[in-house]
């Protein structure tokens, strides 16, 4: 596969991110370009600029890059919000209106009803006295006080704070049940994370089988990526269930290392799949059976 063009250096580094999560996501698909606008309602020519950082990423294309490679799309959507934020820019805050110049018609005066036309007063070369402007009562709506049908606006910066506080969480891996995962009858839960996950403490594995699946008591997972660098408390669960069936993941620790990968591996070669030592959706039915 052709390698990918570097990526401006006036880019973002939060629309970087994105782009680059994006990249690996379509890389692991192996798809090309046009073989990714087939199964989508973008073009080739939107997705190259969108992959080389030429134009921001809308959002429904994060969504059905998600869904085309299989994969649920929350974390990539978190890392959306964060870089749509980005591109925002500091002016995106407020969202108020500017005030409406003043009217420079004709003045009513009450009463009368009809305008009356300014004064004009002719120059002479002595002092001359002018007579005191009518003062004229106008009223100044500012933007604030202006009724709106639509309620209250609500507040960029709040939204973009929230998200990239949670962008934190998980790229530090205390966030790993972001994922909502089937719990085999129609409904959705999350992985059963009770407590934070700490990098580097081992874990047990109580492996059980439940409704014909196999199960270590970390995560519920069935779709997620994992590949070098994972870490978190679905890479616990994938080095349990490694275990389990014959293959040393080198340590249950929830951090997705080399060992780990040689293991997923020569398990994908065992089970005749996919064999490229990332766990995706195939790898993860064949390690609940």
């Amino acid at each position: 596969m052709a390698r990918w063009k570097e990526l401006p250096d006036s880019l973002d580094q939060r629309e970087r991110q994105l782009v680059v999560q994006l990249r690996r996501l379509k890389d692991r698909s192996g798809l090309s370009l046009a073989a990714l606008a087939a199964k989508t309602t973008y073009s080739s020519s939107s997705w190259e600029r969108w992959l080389n950082g030429k134009k921001p990423v809308p959002r429904g294309a994060v969504t059905e890059l998600a869904r085309v490679c299989g994969t649920e799309p929350t974390r990539l959507l978190v890392l959306h919000e964060v870089a749509e934020g980005a591109a925002a820019g500091p002016g995106a805050e407020t969202g108020a209106e500017p005030c409406a110049e003043p009217d420079a018609g004709p003045t009513v005066t009450p009463g009368s009803g009809s305008a009356v036309e300014p004064r004009t007063t002719k120059t002479t070369a002595g002092p001359s006295i002018m007579p005191p402007a009518r003062p004229t009562a106008r009223v100044t709506t500012r933007p604030t006080d202006r009724p709106s049908a639509r309620g209250p606006r609500p507040r960029p910066r709040l939204v973009l704070g929230a998200a990239a506080a949670l962008l934190v969480a998980f790229g530090a891996g205390m966030i790993t049940g972001l994922s909502w995962q089937g719990d085999g009858s129609g409904g959705q839960q999350p992985a059963p994370t009770a407590d934070a996950y700490r990098r580097g403490q081992a874990y047990d594995c109580d492996i059980s089988r439940k409704d014909g699946g196999l199960y270590a008591g970390h995560s519920v997972s069935r779709d997620v990526l994992l590949d070098l660098n994972s870490i978190g408390w679905d890479v616990v669960e994938a080095q349990c269930l490694l275990r389990r069936h014959g293959f040393d993941p080198g340590g249950t620790d929830g951090v997705y290392g080399e060992q780990t990968k040689r293991a997923a591996t020569a398990f994908q070669e065992k089970r005749e799949i996919g064999v490229d030592g990332i766990v995706g959706p195939d790898t993860w039915r064949e390690l609940r059976k």
